[in-house]
């Protein structure tokens, strides 16, 4: 078929055709905004799951949601070796861009972007990298005296209960969004934890919106015990059979194509579920069908073209990034595991590789640092890539 009608999307974060199985989780958060608009309290929200099933994607969309309902909003990515103040500076200044013109006193929004440039600006010691010596686009004077103690804590806390009034003055809210939030320093983590905490006790209408591994909350809870009570987390797993049919069978149908039922079972197999690797699977297929309804045995011919490829660029990719040790710790995992990557107790891989489990420290925390693998539970590794074990099975050192 026309490979350029193809409606299929597998690419990371990118909105798929059909956004299947996440109803749930939509008007789950539809209801925060209305309940916050309405000066309810309400937590703010964490979204954890493995990579690939999507994350990105609703993280996203909940944004369109907040900007649909006249809220300000900024997104970043966090990273393990970046301070927040630079991109929480950025996305706050955003944010105070779309709700700004909608203020009666200007002079109060300026004070506050006042605020927002002096906590970008707290940290820039003169031999600091030239991105560490960044300055905002903010055409005002930073305030003084407000945000810039240089505590991170403290700090972060005035400014997005600043942040919030600007918000409150226009009955709107602000929603931050922090992608791949398990990479946020532990300063930064905490600091987080305690601004939200102070907000929920306000009633500011601020929230933060959180995405990242399945160890997140492990990640919160270590940072401030009372961060158990203080978000709503949201587990984003594999879609159902029916989801994950609709995921396929809606961007078909608007291009007058079909599926037979033994075309569906075939992807549901090969996909398992995984949003990732249903538009993956569906990409291959659809251009290998030579028309419509698209059948089983072009399920078949296309499976090795659609493993293929993400054994390059979804596997491979990551595979690459570690060490011959950290390669051999994952291996000796896969094959304790087994294809479907459960998760395996640390001592059992010490074992397997009859070794000492403190000698392969340094290899598994290099792996949860490069978002590999992560643990599951104390004395538990898993990967963090669905059907990686499966791929390391097919591909031995």
């Amino acid at each position: 078929m026309d490979p350029v009608r193809n409606p299929y999307a597998p690419g990371a974060g990118q909105r798929p055709p059909e956004l299947a199985g996440r109803d749930t989780e939509l008007s789950a958060f539809d209801v925060v905004l209305e309940r916050i608009a309405h000066g309810r309290p309400e937590r703010s929200l964490v979204l954890t799951g493995l990579r690939g099933v999507g994350k990105t994607v609703l993280l996203n969309q909940l944004r369109s949601a907040a900007i649909s309902r006249g809220w300000g909003t900024g997104k970043i990515e966090a990273r393990p070796d970046q301070s927040l103040r630079r991109p929480v500076s950025s996305a706050l200044h955003m944010a105070l861009r779309e709700l700004g013109p909608r203020h009666g006193d200007q002079d109060s929004v300026a004070e506050v972007l006042g605020v927002v440039k002096a906590f970008a600006q707290r940290v820039a010691p003169a031999d600091a990298k030239v991105r560490d010596r960044w300055q905002p686009g903010i055409d005002v004077p930073a305030a003084t005296g407000r945000a810039d103690s240089g505590d991170m804590e403290i700090d972060l806390v005035e400014l997005l209960s600043d942040v919030a009034g600007v918000a409150a003055d226009i009955g709107s809210g602000i929603a931050l969004f922090i992608d791949e939030m398990q990479d946020v320093q532990p300063d930064d983590v905490s600091a987080i934890c305690a601004a939200c905490h102070e907000l929920s006790q306000q009633g500011a209408p601020l929230i933060v919106v959180g995405a990242g591994l399945p160890h997140l909350p492990a990640v919160l809870s270590a940072s401030k015990s009372y961060s158990e009570r203080l978000f709503r987390y949201l587990r984003i797993d594999r879609l159902e059979r029916e989801a994950a049919d609709r995921a396929l069978i809606a961007p078909a149908e608007r291009e007058d194509v079909e599926f037979e039922q033994g075309a569906l079972d075939a992807l549901y197999e090969a996909a398992d579920g995984y949003p990732y690797f249903v538009q993956a699977y569906g990409k291959v297929t659809w251009d290998v069908a030579a028309s419509s309804p698209i059948t089983a045995a072009d399920v078949a011919m296309a499976a090795p073209v659609a493993e293929a490829e993400l054994a390059v660029g979804f596997f491979g990719s990551r595979y690459d990034r570690a060490t011959p040790a950290e390669r051999e710790y994952m291996h000796a995992m896969a094959e304790l595991g087994g294809p479907h990557g459960a998760a395996v107790a640390t001592s059992e891989v010490a074992v397997s590789l009859g070794r000492k489990p403190a000698s392969l420290s340094p290899a598994r925390d290099s792996l949860i640092k490069k978002g590999l693998v992560y643990s599951a539970e104390r004395g538990q590794i898993a990967f963090t890539v669905p059907h990686f074990g499966r791929y390391l099975l097919r591909h031995p050192e």
